[in-house]
């Protein structure tokens, strides 16, 4: 058997290459490659997809995060509720914007924040809630929304990795006051270059958004804010206007490639990531099983020539830019055990039946 990756866009991009291609070559005639007609079309279609009246485009997932606390006025002496088990970018977002973050323990069997234990963090510092949507499946966002408005909080999604997933019939984006999206190449809408935006149906705060990511400017030398640079350029907008085209057929295929691994996996030593449902559709942006043998599983996996990346290996309160929190070891155990023990196995666009059968027997095929 070849080698399986653990993701590639080499399928996706090939079916797509003459539009790609079209794309460039229509911005590089138009000469305009910031703030033009190809960043307000896909504003436009990607706030009509999530089900929001505004879309923002910016430069990052990360940005855009970052921009909405901003905007909402966000900074020193807030505190912002995370979970613990996320990329670092949902936590320097806070730290960018001189608030801090405060984790929050996970559920173990869905990986994102436990709606059960948020209330337990909330001090009169408290400004928001930042919900994970982690891995591609929505968070529990009635019971967050239920604990935001008790508490007079913002609730802002962090869907970085969730383009298309659904939660009860609406999608991932369009569920709290303001949503951030990455762009990044290997996301399940990734440009070819980084990119992000926010989602949300407030004027006030898309317009106040839009201002700070373009130096605080409402019009041009004209500065109300002292805002940054953070703008989706033209050619990724492009990208993105073909790509969001066929998002809706990439994530079926990869629901489908999951469930032929959670059909497929039977090793009792492997724990298997939730299915998607209706409430909670999931897009499987990563495949993520849990072993307690995980180190050896995964040696034993790429010895195979079967990609494999832990997602996340530490937990945000033990990483070191974060140390002076003095957290100890042991805080969050259900974050610890999931960083111990989490492996995130290969899915993509375009994996064929034969390598996600050669993966589950591999899988099935492991000994401690």
């Amino acid at each position: 058997m070849k080698q399986v990756p653990f993701a590639t866009a080499a399928w996706m991009h090939g079916e797509i290459r003459q539009e790609l291609d079209a794309a460039y070559q229509r911005v590089l005639d138009n000469g305009w490659f910031i703030q033009g007609e190809e960043c307000r079309a896909f504003e436009e279609a990607y706030a009509s997809y999530i089900g929001t009246d505004f879309c923002v485009g910016v430069a990052t997932g990360l940005d855009a995060l970052y921009l909405i606390l901003k905007a909402m006025d966000i900074g020193a002496g807030d505190e912002v509720i995370i979970p613990s088990n996320t990329f670092i970018a949902t936590a320097l977002a806070v730290s960018h914007a001189g608030a801090k973050p405060v984790f929050a323990e996970p559920q173990m069997e869905t990986y994102n924040i436990d709606a059960g234990r948020i209330e337990e963090h909330i001090t009169s510092r408290t400004k928001a809630i930042i919900a994970v949507h982690l891995q591609g499946r929505p968070a529990d966002m009635d019971r967050i929304f239920e604990i935001a408005k008790k508490h007079g909080l913002k609730l802002i999604e962090d869907a970085a990795q969730a383009h298309g997933s659904r939660y009860k019939g609406c999608r991932a984006g369009s569920l709290s006051d303001a949503a951030a999206f990455s762009f990044y190449p290997g996301k399940n809408l990734g440009a070819l270059g980084d990119g992000g935006c926010v989602t949300t149906s407030d004027r006030q705060l898309a317009d106040k958004i839009r201002m700070l990511g373009n130096y605080g400017s409402d019009y041009k030398y004209h500065h109300i804010y002292k805002g940054t640079n953070s703008r989706l350029d033209e050619l990724q907008a492009a990208f993105l206007r073909v790509k969001l085209k066929y998002l809706d057929d990439w994530n079926e295929q990869r629901r489908t490639i999951a469930k032929r691994y959670l059909d497929g996996i039977n090793n009792p030593q492997v724990i298997l990531p939730p299915e998607s449902t209706c409430e909670f559709e999931h897009v499987y942006h990563i495949f993520a099983i849990r072993c307690q043998k995980r180190d050896e599983l995964e040696t034993y996996l790429n010895s195979h020539e079967i990609g494999t990346v832990k997602h996340y290996p530490v937990p945000m309160h033990m990483q070191e830019a974060y140390g002076d929190f003095e957290i100890k070891k042991g805080s969050f155990p259900a974050a610890e055990e999931i960083s111990r023990t989490i492996l995130s196995i290969p899915l993509y666009y375009g994996m064929t039946e034969e390598e996600t059968e050669y993966v589950i027997g591999k899988i099935n095929a492991f000994e401690s």
